[in-house]
């Protein structure tokens, strides 16, 4: 997020992709066949959306970093690195024709976590926060200005599992607090009605990863496709949603400002709903949203 609130960013580079349709009917076999950048921009000019899947012969990856086509992303010894050169899909209102971004992003982290979380008994599924606070710098003339400054965080996911085959869905939240603390949410519920729910928070001061006690999620108001999200909010308050980045037929993510422990925080918040994704109807809508090329 920028430091003056107007714009945002997500960048996710995925080695078989859970969303990914392609992936799906090919039995979730071989992964590194299907790989995809995706590259987010959004401000009050509108957003950019890009998410190409890509074949194996579009991958390579090391200890240090990933590339994905023209996409990749590095770590040395003071930042994270990610440069993107893709293709934005058309998008209602904004614009009928593909368009290309480019652009780079400089992630310098507050700190550097080894700290990784199981999300469900069995263990087949991780979430990792490596970099649970940065400072970020992007670059591209996708945006006004030709970039940005703000705060940003970066994190890591894996399993052996379908999503869809553990949890019914879940809710994720990152956000600041007015003291520079990093608050991060994650509410996950298993498709056999327990849930797991972590809330961490990271220090201004001695940047340690902490627990905290979890406050109560309360439900925010649905979407045009009526996909349930929520967030911790005190009981005497209410989560307001400041602004809608996307809403398809299965995930949601919007700016929100909460209220924890008595305190106001603005928060990148993400729902996801399962039960949706594995929906056939849905998967067969999922190639509008992200094409495949095997060819570069």
């Amino acid at each position: 997020m920028s430091d003056c609130g107007q714009h945002a960013l997500v960048v996710i580079a995925f080695i078989g992709s859970v969303f990914s349709p392609y992936y799906h009917w090919a039995g979730r076999r071989a992964p590194e066949n299907h790989v995809a950048f995706n590259v987010a921009l959004y401000g009050p000019g509108g957003a950019c959306w890009a998410m190409t899947e890509r074949g194996r012969g579009s991958l390579s990856r090391g200890p240090h970093g990933i590339r994905i086509g023209g996409s990749s992303l590095h770590m040395d010894g003071t930042a994270l690195h990610i440069d993107f050169d893709e293709m934005a899909l058309p998008w209602p209102g904004q614009r009928l024709l593909p368009r290309r971004i480019a652009g780079s992003i400089r992630l310098v982290p507050d700190t550097v976590t080894n700290d990784s979380f199981a999300l469900d008994p069995a263990g087949h599924h991780h979430w990792a926060p490596r970099i649970p606070a940065g400072c970020v710098t992007v670059e591209t003339d996708a945006v006004p200005g030709g970039g940005w400054r703000g705060h940003g965080y970066h994190d890591s996911n894996w399993g052996d599992r379908p999503l869809e085959s553990d949890f019914a869905g879940w809710d994720w939240a990152r956000g600041r607090t007015a003291a520079g603390d990093t608050l991060l949410l994650y509410d996950a519920r298993l498709r056999d009605g327990t849930g797991r729910n972590l809330a961490l928070r990271l220090s201004d001061c001695d940047g340690a990863l902490t627990p905290v006690p979890a406050i109560q999620r309360q439900e925010m108001s649905r979407g045009f496709w009526g996909v349930r999200a929520g967030i911790a909010c005190d009981s005497d308050a209410r989560p307001e949603m400041v602004r809608a980045l996307e809403d398809s037929p299965f995930y949601r993510r919007s700016l929100v400002q909460t209220v924890l422990a008595g305190e106001k925080v603005a928060m990148m918040q993400e729902s996801l709903d399962c039960r949706r994704l594995a929906s056939p109807l849905v998967r067969l809508m999922l190639p509008f949203r992200m094409p495949r090329r095997v060819s570069s």
